[in-house]
C-alpha cells in the first residue's frame, strides 16, 4: 500500500481527499494547506491528519499529490522530487514553461512516478472513442463555462482550453507547425475567452475555443478523419461514430445505414452511425488509481509530465500570439 499526503485542500483538493480515501491502492496518511483555520474544518469534517508543514508531509509520504494554486505547483512538486517522491500534478503542470522543464529535469533525475492531472483523459466519452480516432485531420473543439472567480488566476487557456490543447496532442501523432489565436479580457486581467488554431506537420488542424463567461456549459469535440467523424460531448458524456465506405453496386445495405449515390461512374457510399457505448466512471478516482497503478507495476504513466509540459508550450504559444496582437 503506498503512502500518500496531499498538498492543498481547496475545493479540488478536498475532492481528491475523498476519491484517494476509496482507492485501496493508497493510504492517506495527511495532508497540507496554508490555511491552518480551513485545514482544521477540512481535517474534521474528513476525519483526515492534518499536517503543519509540507516538509513534514512529504518525509512521512511515498507519494505526493499536488493540488495548490498554479502559482505553486513548482514550488511544492520540486520539493517533493527532491525527496524522491512520486508526484502528481494538478494541470496545467506549472505556471511558465521554465518551470515546467526544471519539473522534468528533476522527475528524470529522481527516476520516480510523476503524472499531470489532465483528467479528461480518463473522461468516459473519450475513453469510449479514442482508439477509434486513426489519424484524425481536423478537429474542432468547444469548451465553454458559466463564470466562476475560482480558476481566473490564470488565462482562459491554461484554465480550460489546456484540457483539449492536451487531448489533441495526445491523439495527432506528429510536431506542430503554426499557432494562430486571440483572445478578450472581459471580466479578469487575463483572457477569459479565446480561440486558437493549431496546425501540424502532418496536415492535420485544431480549431479550438475556450470560454469562461458563457451562458452554459459545453465540452464538445469534434474529429473528421479519412472516411469517418467523430463526435464526443464530455460533459454529457454522449459519443457518435459515423463511418464512410464504398459499396458495390449489389452490395446489400446496412440496416442502420444510409447510401448515397454519386451517380453514374462513380461508386456509391455508405454512411453508418454508431454510438459506442459510454462505461460510467469518476474520472478524477480512476487517475489517481491508474498513477498507483502505474507505481505498484512500474509502468508509464497515462498522462506523463512531458505531456503536461507539452501542453503548457502550447498553451504558452497562443497566450503569446493573443498578446502580440493586443492593441497598445
Amino acid at each position: 500500500m503506498l503512502k500518500i499526503g496531499v498538498i492543498g485542500a481547496g475545493h479540488l483538493g478536498k475532492i481528491h481527499l475523498k476519491q484517494i480515501k476509496e482507492i485501496p491502492h493508497y493510504q492517506l496518511v495527511g495532508f497540507f494547506d496554508t490555511d491552518a483555520a480551513a485545514a482544521k474544518k477540512v481535517s474534521e469534517e474528513l476525519g483526515v491528519p492534518a499536517f503543519s508543514s509540507a516538509v513534514e508531509l512529504i518525509k512521512s509520504v511515498d507519494v505526493v499529490d499536488v493540488v495548490v494554486p498554479t502559482v505553486a505547483h513548482f514550488e511544492y512538486a520540486s520539493m517533493a522530487l527532491r525527496q524522491f517522491k512520486h508526484v502528481f500534478i494538478e494541470k496545467p503542470l506549472s505556471v511558465d514553461v521554465e518551470e515546467a522543464k526544471a519539473l522534468v529535469s528533476l522527475a528524470r533525475e529522481a527516476n520516480v512516478k510523476t503524472q499531470v492531472g489532465h483528467v479528461e483523459r480518463f473522461n468516459p466519452a473519450f475513453l469510449a472513442v479514442k482508439d477509434r480516432c486513426d489519424n484524425p485531420m481536423f478537429i474542432e473543439a468547444h469548451r465553454l463555462a458559466v463564470f466562476n472567480p475560482r480558476g481566473t488566476d490564470v488565462s482562459v487557456i491554461l484554465d480550460l482550453m489546456i484540457h483539449d490543447i492536451d487531448i489533441v496532442l495526445s491523439l495527432v501523432k506528429s510536431d506542430v507547425k503554426r499557432i494562430s489565436a486571440s483572445g478578450v479580457s472581459v471580466v479578469s486581467e487575463t483572457p477569459d475567452i479565446a480561440n486558437a488554431r493549431i496546425e501540424f506537420d502532418n496536415g492535420c488542424v485544431a480549431n479550438l475555443t475556450a470560454s469562461r463567461i458563457s451562458l452554459k456549459n459545453m465540452r464538445k469535440i469534434r474529429m473528421f478523419q479519412k472516411d469517418a467523424y467523430i463526435s464526443m460531448d464530455l460533459l454529457s458524456h454522449k459519443t457518435e461514430v459515423v463511418k464512410i465506405k464504398e459499396i458495390a453496386d449489389d452490395e446489400e445495405e446496412g440496416m442502420f445505414s444510409m447510401v448515397i449515390d454519386q451517380g453514374a461512374g462513380k461508386s456509391k457510399k455508405q454512411l453508418s452511425v454508431e454510438n459506442p457505448p459510454v462505461v460510467p466512471n469518476n474520472a478524477i478516482r480512476m487517475e489517481l488509481q491508474e498513477f498507483a497503478e502505474s507505481i505498484i507495476h512500474n509502468k508509464p504513466t497515462i498522462v506523463t509530465i512531458e505531456d503536461g509540459a507539452k501542453a503548457l508550450d502550447t498553451a504558452a504559444k497562443i497566450i503569446e500570439r493573443i498578446n502580440y496582437i493586443q492593441p497598445e
